[in-house]
Order: C-alpha cells, then sequence, then structure tokens
C-alpha cells in the first residue's frame, strides 16, 4: 500500500511534521514529569519514549517559551564531569497544565482511533 508520503512526500512530511510539533509542548511537560533534567536528558527521553527526535534548536527555545509561561523553572547546577548544566523541572502550574494537556490528548487520541478503526480494517 502506498502512503501519502510515496505519492506527495512534501506534503506527507509537512503533515507529520507539524503532528508532532503539536504534541511537542505536551511531550516536554511529559519529560519532565519524573523530575528535573537537564537538555540532553530531555532530547533523549523524548527519542527514547516517545521516537521524537527534535533537535536542541527547537527544544531549547520552547523551555524558554515554557519559562516565560511559569510552565517551567530552571537552574543551574555544577557538575563533576566538567562545565555546569541547566536543568529544568515543572512548576506547580506547568505539572497542572501537563495534567489538562493529556487528558485533551486522551479524548483526542481516543476518539481519533474510534474514527480510524475502520481504515485499519482495510489494509
Amino acid at each position: 500500500m502506498r502512503t501519502i508520503t510515496d505519492r506527495d512526500p512534501e506534503t506527507g512530511a509537512k503533515w507529520e511534521v507539524q503532528l508532532r510539533k503539536g504534541c511537542l509542548e505536551l511531550a516536554i511537560l511529559a519529560s519532565l514529569w519524573g523530575g528535573k533534567l537537564y537538555g540532553l536528558e530531555i532530547l533523549r527521553r523524548l527519542e527514547s519514549d516517545s521516537a521524537l527526535i527534535v533537535s536542541e534548536g527547537t527544544v531549547y527555545p520552547l523551555l524558554s517559551r515554557l519559562k516565560a509561561l511559569g510552565l517551567v523553572r530552571s537552574e543551574w547546577v555544577e557538575s563533576d564531569a566538567g562545565h555546569p548544566r541547566k536543568y529544568y523541572a515543572l512548576s506547580p502550574a506547568g505539572k497542572q497544565r501537563a495534567l489538562e494537556m493529556a487528558e485533551i490528548w486522551v479524548r483526542f487520541s481516543s476518539s481519533m482511533s474510534k474514527l480510524l478503526a475502520p481504515l485499519a480494517k482495510g489494509k
């Protein structure tokens, strides 16, 4: 079966990029749910737990925006291995926002799964 990317690589790739971008804020908040992480750990968590492969140039500006919104806080921590690292953690408002976004995501993905179920049978 040919995919949208096979027929029109540009359109298929753009759609997937937009879908991933739309999920990135929730993914970052979720990656911080378990505690503070520095930037590279966030990138690794996104890749290992969600298959979201994003660049530092995408994540750091988003972390700055989340910080400006009061959803994330950051602190510099000295490292035994060399230079200090900037750790990020959810603020109380960030935890609340993550819960709200997760609830919306679960509702949305459940309804989409129901809508898409007949398409899975069409393979």
